[in-house]
């Protein structure tokens, strides 16, 4: 058992990170939404609220995903490129989970081994 996760989190995918002193795994899950969501055009712009609420119910399931699998994590480190990091985070306190983030970060897109990396090191300068 886990109890440090760190993860990169975009819109399109999550690497997750189970890390203690001795190992780490890291784990990659798919949001399934496209690179780049289409919106309709509408006079009254009712067909952009309901794909923006249909947007706003799979990127909620997705970060639900995320968070059944970090569920034991008593240390969770975020970090990613864009907006997805944040509104995880307000996923995970919404869960009650909040108290469980020790940090948040931006960073750009980065390679699983790069991934790896800096959530071991961040783990390291937390406990030195």
């Amino acid at each position: 058992m886990y109890n440090q996760v760190g993860l990169w989190i975009d819109h399109r995918e999550a690497f997750v990170v189970f890390s203690d002193e001795l190992n780490a795994v890291v784990e990659d899950i798919k949001s399934g939404l496209e690179k780049h969501v289409r919106f309709s055009m509408s006079a009254d712009g009712k067909a952009d609220d309901q794909r923006d609420k249909q947007f706003q119910t799979h990127l909620n399931q997705y970060y639900d995903k995320v968070i059944e699998h970090i569920a034991t994590a008593k240390s969770i480190f975020i970090f990613g490129p864009g907006e997805a990091k944040v509104e995880f985070k307000k996923r995970l306190e919404v869960k009650g989970m909040g108290t469980h983030i020790v940090g948040i970060e931006t960073v750009d897109k980065m390679t699983p081994h790069q991934i790896e990396e800096k959530v071991q090191q961040h783990f390291k300068k937390r406990f030195l």
